[in-house]
């Protein structure tokens, strides 16, 4: 506690104008992209998906940017804190293959199909109902992260700053609303590449200073004094490790289902690459992503091992301001100086804007043309659907807002999403697994396997949570068992419905199902934009890193 109230006294006193003046300049620019782009904004297809006309690198850096949101940058900080280097594998094993194959297999089935959106995908190889679904559940899913970034960016300000909490949440909102209807998914894509390079600026610093302040790595290790803290696979044998689960839940649970159920199937990231200007682009999207995506694990999460080393009691006084979460903040308040404090501050901002903005825009295409224009007004003009789009995008910021106040009743970040991907996207991989490579699938085995999958999922986490029948580990363990559990309900589900169901005609699923696509290769004269070298390259840096931590 009197390090806690140290570090405020010193925040107050070092907070300056030049601070301030950085976090006006983030707010002017980023509006100013928006009015940039609002005359660009012609049709739905502008709005949505950006015209289809934006080059790799924007995508590809949005992509990533997309995901920077708060479950990154304070979730993974925190979790660091918390479990030690363990928590990288959610950005190596638990996103890197699984955004390879998103770029080899699936990019082509997105972008041929020429689809709005993944639930569009699901109507084309099941049936309206799978499609239905998928884009209420998606909906909900959205408004849910979108309102845990605008929570944490109020409760970091609120803590740091003495903003009220109530006004922070609001100014969020405002601000994500105007820049969205201005430019729609241009102008969050836009910003999204704006503030991936914010986040490093602001991140990057912070790992510096800190490493030369604890005597570098090795001095950290000594500070910590905890060797399960500094190895990737070392105790995963079985359960003696931070996480409490052994390497096949970490595997199977994160590596396959929970990371290829959010980057092969969570629309929001998937936008990104669907905005891009040809296919080849939309295939390298994911690829280009890769490359900061393995070298983030040193600007998030080794800072919430330094802070960890000054604050050891961080997480065991109470409160937000003694949690976890504030592992990032506090690093940045310990080590910056006034102006790269208000870089950092910048840069916190930058990624609860962009978690918002991203959930928002998927959840307004979604909502547009998934479920307003196929059950609510079918033949409507274009003019009429973009007006729609900018109608649901204010209606979804002000969702968000009552979900940033859900948000507050969890004690951590990371188990309130992780427990969101482990109910929504663990069983519908499952549904796109099969609907890919088995053309046997049947509409209806996907749709009852789609229901069933999920409600296991919910069934389990209330079960654990608030009856307390069992306790499948950690809260990160939890979420890594819980999810393979409900994909594999839904893969076997769907199965056995499908053998006593009538599958679709194989002229009907062309494009479709893997074995029935002609693969229509992408030409690309320069070797280095090929999809499978960017591949090799990234699955060989993620190796190394692998044996390096091991």
């Amino acid at each position: 506690m009197m390090i806690l109230a140290a570090m405020q006294a010193r925040l107050s006193a070092d907070i300056s104008w030049v601070d301030y003046l950085i976090i006006a300049i983030y707010f002017a620019v980023t509006l100013g992209i928006g009015f940039a782009l609002r005359t660009r904004m012609r049709s739905s297809e502008d709005f949505f998906l950006s015209g289809r006309s934006l080059p790799s690198w924007v995508t590809g850096l949005a992509f990533i940017g997309a995901n920077l949101g708060a479950l990154e940058i304070l979730g993974m900080g925190a979790n660091a804190a918390q479990y030690g280097i363990l928590q990288a594998h959610f950005y190596w094993i638990g996103a890197i293959p699984a955004m390879i194959f998103v770029a080899i297999f699936m990019m082509p089935f997105y972008y041929g199909s020429k689809t709005h959106s993944v639930p569009g995908f699901l109507k084309l190889r099941y049936n309206e109902a799978t499609r239905g679904f998928n884009a209420i559940s998606f909906g909900v899913l959205t408004i849910l992260t979108s309102g845990i970034n605008m929570y944490a960016a109020a409760l970091v300000f609120n803590v740091l700053l003495g903003w009220s909490l109530n006004a922070c949440i609001w100014l969020s909102a405002a601000f994500i609303m105007v820049y969205i209807l201005l430019g729609g998914l241009s102008s969050s894509i836009y910003n999204e590449t704006l503030q991936f390079f914010l986040i490093v600026a602001g991140l990057l610093p912070l790992t510096i200073l800190g490493l030369i302040n604890v005597g570098g790595w090795s001095g950290l290790q000594a500070r910590i004094n905890n060797p399960a803290f500094f190895h990737l696979w070392a105790g995963t044998a079985g359960n003696n490790n931070p996480f409490g689960v052994n390497f096949i839940g970490i595997i199977l649970g994160l590596g396959f289902v929970l990371s290829f159920g959010y980057w092969c199937t969570d629309f929001l990231v998937v936008q990104r690459a669907l905005a891009a200007e040809d296919k080849a682009a939309a295939e390298r999207t994911p690829l280009i992503a890769t490359f900061p995506k393995l070298f983030f694990p040193f600007i998030a999460i080794v800072p919430g091992l330094i802070i960890l080393s000054i604050m050891p009691n961080l997480g065991h006084g109470g409160g937000f301001q003694n949690s976890y979460n504030m592992a990032i903040p506090f690093a940045m308040v310990h080590y910056f100086p006034s102006g790269l404090l208000g870089l950092g501050l910048t840069a916190l901002l930058a990624s609860f804007m962009s978690g918002m903005a991203g959930n928002v825009t998927a959840f307004n295409t979604v909502w547009t043309y998934d479920i307003y224009r196929s059950y609510i007004k079918r033949d409507a003009p274009d003019s009429h659907y973009l007006w729609m789009g900018r109608v649901i995008t204010v209606v979804g910021i002000l969702l968000s807002v009552g979900t940033a106040y859900l948000a507050s009743g969890f004690s951590s970040i990371m188990d309130y999403v992780q427990a969101l991907f482990s109910i929504f996207n663990a069983p519908l991989l499952a549904t796109f697994l099969l609907g890919m490579f088995w053309k046997r699938t049947t509409p209806w085995g996907g749709f009852i396997g789609l229901i069933i999958g999920t409600f296991c999922s919910i069934a389990l986490w209330f079960m654990e949570q608030f009856l307390h029948l069992f306790s499948l580990g950690s809260s990160e363990g939890s979420s890594m068992w819980r999810a393979l559990i409900a994909w594999s309900v839904c893969f076997v589900i769907t199965i056995v419905v499908s053998l006593f169901t009538k599958p679709k005609p194989e002229g009907e699923l062309k494009g479709l199902v893997y074995s029935l696509t002609p693969k229509a290769a992408v030409v690309e004269t320069v070797w280095y934009k090929k999809p499978v070298v960017l591949a090799g390259i990234a699955l060989v840096i993620f190796v190394i890193l692998n044996i390096i931590f091991f």
